[in-house]
């Protein structure tokens, strides 16, 4: 029996609302790679994937037909091989991935190769590659990245049949557009599932709690072993990493999300050169600024990061960002900050909706000084941070 039920499940489990990590975890030690006879006695057989959605609309079959070959089942096994375990300690340990390239690369969730919360996660003992020809092989993990909840994975191509997919870009993501999910839900192998792209730029918790941002919304059906596959747009390319889902009985009736393909390129670029990714880190907790709010706390911009809270020995701290004194109530919300600063725009590039404070930040690494243009009592001007090591949890609150 699959079960995947992470962290994120149990920080929702008390307001009814399940959020599933759609596999269970595992991750592979660093041995040898396959288990087959050497190399030179081998041929890798490499399908290219090209021609798909020419007429614009998605047809399932031949998407099924093409890319299911890039689509693979992971099987964890942890405690030395003992058998495997879920986050919740049940039985389980498959979950889903895709060939990244004919080197035998592939991408999945690091939640479907790790175990436990940080600072304490660790990787499965062993991990194992299924291709959809049956074929069997041992993979070690190259790295995993739990900010992100992308992992990658390498296997010895010789003697396999490789059909690698191709990425595509988050930017012309259009809410209505059809997609389809290949994995293996409850373990079951080789499953195609089809919907729309719901909604754009959601946020979801990551394996350290921090938020992934822009996350695609489908309600293509996502259940517990989908977790790593890709989501996959009308001409094949992946669109995102399907990850998480949220019903109120944790099955495939609710909808599901996935990381947005730019995030996980990002990620995947990172594991493969060091077997690890870096991320800036500010210090401080915000909110979304909007017009009526703006109108409230009389400020000359409608558009920003509201200051919340900002953490002792921050480079936010650092550089004199300040949630300041006093706070109002406004629109049933609490304790507001009323004459703090607002982050309206980072090194000249303005704050959306959607290009957030968390999400720029989020792209940069450590160690990178940003300017941030910065709004208090109506006044604008230039604040110089050096953004330090994200932290594996966040700090909480004071």
């Amino acid at each position: 029996m699959n079960r995947a039920f992470g962290p994120v499940a149990a920080a929702l489990v008390a307001a009814a609302v399940a959020v599933a990590l759609g596999a269970c975890t595992a991750g592979g030690d660093d041995s040898s790679v396959g288990d087959s006879s050497p190399r030179d006695v081998r041929t890798t057989r490499v399908q290219v994937v090209e021609g798909l959605g020419s007429k614009g609309g998605l047809d399932a079959a031949a998407l099924y037909d093409r890319l299911s070959p890039g689509v693979v089942t992971i099987i964890s096994i942890f405690d030395s091989g003992t058998g495997s375990r879920s986050r919740d300690g049940g039985e389980g340990g498959q979950g889903s991935g895709f060939v990244l390239a004919d080197d035998g690369t592939i991408a999945t969730n690091a939640h479907v190769v790790t175990d436990g919360q940080p600072p304490d996660t660790k990787k499965a003992d062993k991990v194992y590659v299924e291709f959809s020809d049956g074929n069997r092989v041992r993979a070690r993990v190259v790295g995993y990245d739990l900010n992100s909840d992308v992992a990658l994975l390498k296997v010895d191509p010789a003697g396999l049949s490789i059909a690698p997919l191709r990425l595509g870009h988050s930017d012309d993501l259009r809410v209505g557009a059809p997609v389809a999910a290949i994995g293996s839900p409850f373990g079951e192998r080789q499953s195609l599932s089809v919907g729309v792209i719901s909604a754009l730029d959601r946020s979801i918790e990551s394996l350290t709690q921090f938020q992934i941002g822009d996350a695609i919304q489908t309600d293509a059906a996502i259940n517990p072993g989908n977790s790593g596959g890709p989501l996959l747009n009308a001409k094949g390319r992946v669109l995102g990493i399907n990850s998480q889902i949220k019903s109120t009985s944790g099955g495939g009736e609710g909808v599901g999300f996935a990381i947005p393909v730019d995030t996980v390129r990002r990620s995947l670029r990172s594991l493969r050169a060091d077997g690890s990714v870096d991320y800036g880190y500010l210090g401080v907790t915000s909110q979304p600024l909007y017009p009526q709010l703006a109108r409230k706390l009389g400020l000359p911009v409608t558009v920003g990061a509201l200051v919340v809270e900002v953490q002792d020995g921050s480079p936010a701290a650092d550089g004199g960002l300040s949630s300041g004194s006093n706070t109002v109530d406004f629109q049933g919300q609490r304790d507001i900050p009323s004459d703090g600063d607002v982050i309206v725009g980072v090194d000249g590039h303005k704050l959306t909706r959607r290009d957030d404070l968390a999400d720029v930040i989020g792209a940069r690494d450590s160690g990178d000084t940003v300017k941030l243009d910065v709004v208090r009592g109506g006044k604008r001007r230039t604040v110089k941070a050096k953004l330090g090591d994200r932290p594996q949890r966040p700090p909480k609150g004071k």
